[in-house]
Formats: structure tokens, sequence, C-alpha cells
């Protein structure tokens, strides 16, 4: 890719980027043309990803830029792949670490056995209620602006497919799963109604983005390496 030709950009390209932790989709998305307008003159250019990885995740970014935005829904009809930290024994508003503990759970009763017996059940096709605290639109507002001003949210449960689902560790009250699964798909609501089937609670501790269809995290490269190819850093 020819960093330093405007047309790459305009003509469209695909941007396969690790996100940080702490940073948002669009804070990449923003970032990525702020930095093409400043770097290589373009005053006016479409970025957009491919689908949003929260805040609190790492792992693999698609951003289209100019013409290749016209991809967008393409990618984001791939299956992804992510490994998850869940942490049993404590739930949270947000599903996740976003929020403080609202509820506290035994957890001791709980073994691998247990955990391996219960995944089994998650496999296939799945009827999963999104997170308060998640992208979805209610009333033409993010659902994650109405939970953080206290409102109450009317979701609606949807229907998501689980391809695969492997205990990678088991060391309580923590414990890390592989997920393969289709669009849509939320690994906080997963850790959530996992902990309810183990007859306790858990929340997400930890996530990472491996792959999205046959792109994977390993070919990605970091924002600090896109901006480097910019001549920014």
């Amino acid at each position: 890719m020819d960093y330093s030709n405007p047309e790459t950009f305009t003509e469209g390209a695909v941007l396969f980027l690790d996100k940080p932790l702490t940073w948002t989709s669009f804070d990449l998305v923003n970032k990525v043309r702020k930095s093409l307008r400043t770097c290589l003159g373009i005053k006016k250019i479409k970025v957009g990803h491919t689908g949003t990885l929260d805040p609190l995740a790492t792992g693999l970014v698609i951003i289209c830029t100019g013409k290749a935005t016209k991809q967008i829904m393409q990618y984001q009809d791939l299956d992804k792949a992510y490994d998850a930290q869940i942490r049993l024994g404590a739930t949270t508003p947000s599903f996740d670490m976003e929020t403080d503990p609202d509820h506290e759970f035994p957890w001791a009763h709980i073994t691998r056995d247990m955990v391996e017996k219960q995944l089994i059940s998650f496999k296939g096709e799945q009827e999963q209620m999104p997170p308060m605290f998640s992208a979805k639109s209610v009333d033409g507002k993010r659902a994650y602006e109405m939970a953080r001003e206290g409102k109450e949210i009317a979701l609606k449960m949807q229907t998501v497919q689980i391809n695969q689902l492997d205990l990678l560790s088991f060391e309580p009250p923590e414990l890390t799963l592989h997920v393969e699964c289709g669009k849509g798909t939320y690994i906080r609501s997963l850790a959530r109604d996992l902990g309810l089937s183990l007859d306790s609670g858990a929340h997400l501790s930890g996530l990472r983005r491996t792959r999205i269809g046959p792109h994977r995290v390993e070919d990605a490269i970091t924002l600090d390496q896109f901006l480097k190819n910019l001549k920014l850093l």
C-alpha cells in the first residue's frame, strides 16, 4: 500500500488495525480520518468501520476509506472469533468492567466439568438479550447513552449463532473462552448467561477479537504503525 499517495485512500483502502484498549471504534475512525487529512492534505474523505468493538476490548477492527466504504456491509456479515476472559461470582450493569459490580454470588461450587457441560448448551442458534450498555439504537438514541442517564430501556431478544465455544483455561473465579460466532453476538451477554447457568453470576473481564472472516489480528497493524507509515510518528 502506497501511504504517500492520497488516491490510495480516496479510491478505497481497507485497513486492518489492532484496536488499543479504551479506544472506541469511532475513536479509531476519527483518528484515521484526521491523520489522512493532516498528512496527505485530503480535505474530505469517507472513513468507516465494519463493526463495533467495545472500548474495554482489543483486537481486529476493519476500517474502510473512500470508495471502499461501499464494502462495509460485506465485512459486517462475516463471522468473528474472540478470546474472552470471564470472572465468576459477580454481575455488573454493563456485563463487563465498565461499571462496578451490582450483585455478588457464590462461585466455589463451580468446577471445570460443570463449565464444559454448560458450554455445550450455548453452541448453535441462541436467543440472546443485548446489554443495556450497547450500541443498539432505541428511539433514535444509542442504548448506552440512555443507560448512562439511568433510563429504563426495553431491548428485544435477538437470534445469534455461536459456532464454536472452547474452554481455554479455568482458574476460578476466572476462566477464558475461545468463541467463534455470527454477526450480532454479544460476548458480554454470553458471559452473563453462562454465570446464570452455573447458579452464579459472571461478567466479562477481558476481550480480544482475533478474527473477522478470513482476516486475523496477527496480520493487522497497530495504530502507531499506521501513523508511522503516514510519517506522523
